[in-house]
């Protein structure tokens, strides 16, 4: 029924303080409330307002993240500990993991620009390029950069407006990423020691692969600079990313992986993979965009407290629970663990929000060559639907004969495509009911796979 705890709204629509599964089933069946919302499944009371009604609070826990970020409910008690010390007690009552589509954005922009790029050097007379040192305005943001902090920033509106949050904590973490780039801690002057320090990058290309093709050995020929891992599959142009290719080892690897590249060698691969270091891509994403998350949930009018990673890693290790963005959310903020103070429970179900976007405003498909191929509908809704709507499914005959519920791709046709468990199947409009609109998210559920470290859950 809910990630750990279900949500309440009084008779006028404000937020009440969570409740247990089994007392919104109860609730439902006296006919004491009524469902407000399907995901996050959140009932309403029809007898009971706000003033009616004794509102503790609870706490917003936020740990941002690159690809996914970790959202967090939890409430604190002071309680006497066993050493007879009021200790603080916290528990956590629902959990969220807010999905990034990011990677997809910049794919996407990149696929762009190539079709771009294309279309002028074809002369196909489209418009020049823009200058790069093009003002930008005050707190611009890439669009796979803005995408992260307006979807951070709309769930934890949408988890204001189902609870009654008086504060919100966030972990804002910066990574030394030249510290990483090494892979050791550096001090003092090695900071201003880059690796290109005192050389160009095709000089280091040389004197590190002695002037010959890292694919064949090559020797006395033309060497071009190659990709590792291609620009078009999301790699960049790092040192440890490049190497050193003959004109024909570089035109039939192409845009190639080079584990496919060379899986006939592996050897030369393992060779090669040594000066690989990890993708600083995340690390950077997260440097820029950790100043804008804690500015933008300042418009929530909640008081917003920073902490640092190193707390929360701190709280996580004191607490015995693995690294997950729910659980990293959970720890967020001051734990004096050592006075007593403890994480009693955590939720069993964790709610998995997949930003999935609301559509494209394209009006064409293009080919390959960024050429429209074929016009898209003008409307998006067909027969009342959209897709990304949440809909019950009554098949009255056939394989399929039964109720479905799932989220729905429309056709223009009225057979729209329904995803079930058992795989995705053709169902016509008039057997469908609709229960929630689509909100640019896809729902799931996984559960909390560590054990709480006082045995209990909800």
């Amino acid at each position: 029924m809910g990630a750990g705890r279900v949500f309440v709204l009084s008779k006028d629509g404000q937020p009440l303080m969570p409740c247990h599964p089994a007392r919104a089933r109860e609730l439902l069946g006296k006919g004491k409330a009524v469902v407000a919302r399907q995901v996050p499944f959140t009932i309403r009371l029809k007898d009971r307002t706000l003033s009616e009604s004794e509102v503790d609070g609870v706490q917003l826990r936020i740990d941002p993240g690159s690809k996914g970020t970790g959202l967090a409910l939890t409430d604190e008690k002071k309680e006497v500990g066993a050493q007879g010390a009021i200790v603080t007690v916290r528990r956590g009552l629902v959990a969220v993991e807010l999905q990034h589509r990011g990677d997809q954005i910049h794919r996407c922009m990149q696929q762009r620009a190539g079709y771009r790029n294309r279309r002028r050097s074809a002369n196909c007379r489209y418009r020049a390029p823009r200058s790069d040192n093009r003002t930008r305005p005050a707190g611009w943001l890439a669009p796979s950069l803005r995408h992260r902090v307006d979807t951070i920033y709309s769930q934890a509106a949408r988890l204001c407006r189902y609870a009654p949050v008086t504060e919100i904590h966030v972990e804002r973490v910066a990574f030394d990423t030249h510290a990483m780039s090494a892979g050791r801690p550096l001090t003092a002057a090695e900071y201003q020691q880059r690796t290109l320090a005192g050389t160009e990058a095709r000089a280091y290309l040389h004197a590190k692969w002695n002037s010959a093709c890292a694919y064949c050995d090559a020797t006395g020929v033309p060497l071009n600079i190659d990709h590792l891992r291609p620009r078009s599959r999301g790699g960049s142009s790092r040192i440890s990313n490049l190497v050193l290719a003959c004109v024909p080892c570089n035109q039939s690897k192409g845009n190639t992986p080079v584990e496919v590249f060379l899986t006939h060698q592996p050897e030369r691969l393992a060779k090669i993979l040594q000066q690989v270091k990890t993708p600083l891509n995340d690390a950077a994403a997260i440097n820029a965009i950790c100043w804008e998350v804690t500015e933008s949930l300042d418009a929530l009018g909640r008081p917003v407290h920073a902490w640092s990673g190193g707390r929360t890693k701190w709280n996580r290790s004191a607490m015995g629970l693995e690294k997950t963005h729910t659980l990293d959310a959970l720890c967020v903020g001051r734990l004096e663990h050592e006075a007593g103070d403890a994480i009693v429970r955590f939720p069993q179900q964790v709610l998995v929000a997949k930003a999935t976007g609301r559509g494209s405003y394209a009006r064409t498909t293009p080919d390959r060559y960024g050429f429209p191929r074929l016009r898209r509908a003008r409307s998006k809704q067909h027969f009342g639907y959209v897709t990304g709507d949440l809909v019950r499914a009554n098949v009255p005959t056939g394989k399929w004969a039964g109720s479905w519920t799932g989220r729905i791709s429309v056709r223009a046709r009225g057979q729209h495509s329904l995803t079930t468990p058992g795989g995705r199947i053709n169902v016509s409009h008039w057997n469908l009911r609709l229960l929630q609109r689509g909100d640019g998210y896809g729902y799931a559920f996984r559960p909390e796979s560590v054990p709480s470290t006082s045995g209990k859950t909800g």
